[in-house]
């Protein structure tokens, strides 16, 4: 039987319980009642047990069974859950995820250097249960504590497996492995009534039932829950044996009336179907592509339908669009994520960093349901994890320090999401020190990236940290001080279309904001014609249109009493030919700043399927993409991070000179 797609389901579901569990564990020294977060952690570390006792995984069932102990005894209150058991806890969840790793490189029984790994753990875990019984290490261990049967429970096991279960990835084997490291099977039976004769029996499907005496201090709910996998497909039947029975006969001699006990219990009720379902990310990933040329299949439809000047062509064309159109909206919905999950990955960075660095440092989030596309979320998290770390060791002083410039000890790290102009903005600040403008405009003097004497904008003083090995970091640390890190926070914050920017107050605090695109698939965008060519705006950063009438000789214009800085697409990339008689401007937004487009052309919105740009074409500056239009022509997608910076560079330069 082919066990590789319940394997992978068991990989996906115990690294969300392994999400869950951390979460818990580092929230639950602040929570007021931990009873709850308490059996929620429990609760993680026992379904992970119980799933990787279905596949035989010995190792470990055996580590999250020690896990599962300590965890009992704080469930009890013998143990309080403190600083030091909690970040044991943590290591052991990073433990048992790198063992559910290692199952997806075949490690199944676990390799050397993960049982290496994990023995100091058991060490100290096992401070925590000194005088309680050994820890069943194994399944195969609970078969010599037979002869302590006597002082457990003991219970009758009935369980009739449905048709399907071979087919839905479950070995009626695995349940009994599972049920053994909760006790001591003392007896068991096979139930053979439901099967056919030879020639009726279908190899995929399950005939059999088991009849099960079993011993345990187990309750009822524990029992239940071996079998939480078929619950839906299967009759099941747990009843307690009352002390005074005799003891469970051998196997061979169990009664037939055995089979029927609990039979006048009726069978669990099938559980609700679940609301969601799991998709391969790539068959996602080939979904979006799928839409995307059906938009560019329907653009070119629409063309011709118009060309043909046929009223009934065009309306099929018209409703087709329409659906394609709410198609490509359903679609790109699929990938949509909040970012509050990313968020509560950084409790852990905060809480790890902390302890290392020896700060007392907590974490704020708010903007927890902001939805960007997961391709981003994924991609974004590496950058954001530097950022944080950045702010503990560089923003956050000291608690002697604090307390000198009358601060909390505890310093405040933020994390805040909003949506904005068709972008997601992700905002990581402090309250720590802020960064010291001279000396960062000194160490730029020092380097040759800034000209001595010159004057700059707090701005761009402190994007200067962006720079190649910029550091002005007075010692190296594990954590930061060589210089390496910001440039590619920037850089590939850039490769996603995105911006980051940094504003500061020296003693007070820091502010990085990230401005990322909410997808990366497909957006609306406005096309504009200079000349031949057509350019791409996405829709959500347009402000306006107007017409050009700024005076000769200037790169800014009047809009309604405002100044409203300018470029001319003609003249940036160099577009041959005379300009239209009546140019136009298209007014764009980005954050709170405003510019302009000066325009040949408006041919209005159009979905845009965001095509990369090949290598040969990746140092373009201003450009991001292309897209294709419905006559099969190439569309340029403007870069418009990429642009401001232009724009405002521009402007510098203008006015040193």
């Amino acid at each position: 039987m082919n066990l590789d797609s319940a394997l992978q389901t068991f990989i996906a579901e115990s690294r969300e319980l392994l999400e869950a569990m951390e979460q818990a564990l580092l929230a639950v020294e602040q929570a007021g009642d931990k009873s709850d977060m308490i059996n929620s952690i429990f609760r993680a570390a026992h379904t992970i047990k119980g799933s990787a006792g279905l596949f035989s995984l010995d190792h470990v069932v055996a580590f999250t069974h020690v896990v599962e102990s300590v965890l009992d005894r704080v469930r009890d209150g013998e143990i309080a859950i403190e600083g030091q058991l909690v970040a044991l806890m943590l290591e052991c969840c990073d433990h048992i995820g790198l063992q559910v790793t290692g199952l997806e490189s075949g490690l199944t029984a676990g390799s050397e250097s993960l049982t290496a790994r994990g023995e100091p753990l058991i060490v100290q875990l096992s401070q925590y249960l000194e005088g309680q019984p050994a820890p069943a290490a194994s399944a195969a261990e609970d078969d010599t504590a037979s002869s302590a049967a006597g002082s457990c429970g003991a219970w009758q096991i009935t369980v009739q497996f449905g048709r399907d279960v071979l087919r839905n990835g479950m070995d009626p084997l695995s349940f009994l492995h599972y049920l053994r490291t909760l006790g001591t099977i003392t007896g068991i039976r096979t139930l053979a009534d439901a099967l056919p004769a030879a020639a009726g029996m279908d190899p995929e499907s399950c005939y059999i039932g088991l009849d099960i005496a079993f011993a345990s201090t187990a309750g009822l709910a524990e029992i239940e829950g071996v079998f939480e996998f078929v619950r839906g497909d299967c009759e099941l039947s747990i009843v307690p044996v009352p002390d005074a029975a005799p003891p469970p006969e051998p196997a061979a001699a169990l009664p037939a009336a055995l089979a029927r006990s609990g039979a006048a219990e009726q069978p669990k009720a099938r559980p609700q179907e679940r609301q969601s379902i799991r998709v391969d990310a790539e068959r996602l990933d080939r979904l979006i592509n799928l839409v995307g040329e059906l938009i560019i299949a329907s653009a070119s439809a629409n063309l011709a339908a118009r060309r043909s000047q046929v009223a009934e062509l065009q309306e099929s064309t018209s409703v087709v669009s329409a659906l394609v159109e709410e198609m490509r909206d359903s679609a790109l919905q699929l990938r949509m994520v909040k970012i509050g999950a990313t968020f509560n990955r950084f409790q852990r960075v905060v809480h790890d960093v902390a302890r290392e660095t020896g700060k007392d440092i907590r974490l704020e989030v708010s903007g927890e349901d902001a939805e960007l596309d997961k391709t981003v979320v994924e991609k974004i998290a590496d950058p954001l994890t530097h950022l944080v770390r950045n702010a503990i060791d560089h923003g956050i002083e000291p608690a002697e320090v604090r307390a000198a410039r009358g601060k909390p000890a505890t310093g405040t790290v933020r994390l805040n999401a909003y949506h904005d102009s068709g972008s997601i903005v992700i905002e990581v600040s402090d309250d720590g020190g802020g960064l010291k403008r001279d000396r960062i405009l000194a160490k730029a003097v020092e380097r040759g990236l800034v000209e001595a004497g010159r004057e700059l904008a707090d701005r761009d003083i402190f994007n200067l940290i962006f720079e190649p090995g910029f550091s002005t970091a007075d010692q190296v640390t594990n954590l930061s001080g060589r210089g390496v890190g910001m440039d590619v926070v920037k850089r590939n914050i850039v490769a996603l279309r995105g911006s980051v920017d940094i504003a500061s107050e020296e003693g007070v605090g820091t502010s990085v904001t990230v401005r990322m695109p909410l997808t990366l698939a497909i957006i609306n965008g406005f096309l504009s014609g200079v000349g031949k060519s057509t350019f791409v705006v996405p829709l959500d950063m347009v402000e306006e249109c107007v017409e050009f009438n700024a005076e000769p000789g200037l790169d800014y214009a009047n809009l309604r009493g405002t100044v409203l800085p300018f470029v001319s697409l003609r003249e940036l990339f160099g577009i041959g030919g005379a300009p239209a008689a009546r140019q136009n401007i298209v007014v764009i937004r980005y954050g709170a700043r405003k510019a302009g487009l000066v325009v040949d052309t408006l041919l209005g919105e159009f979905q845009t399927v965001i095509k990369p740009l090949g290598k040969i074409f990746s140092a373009v500056k201003c450009i991001s993409g292309s897209s294709i239009l419905g006559s099969g022509d190439v569309a340029l997608i403007l870069d418009i991070p990429a642009l401001f910076n232009y724009i405002e560079n521009k402007s510098a330069r203008q006015l040193a000179a």
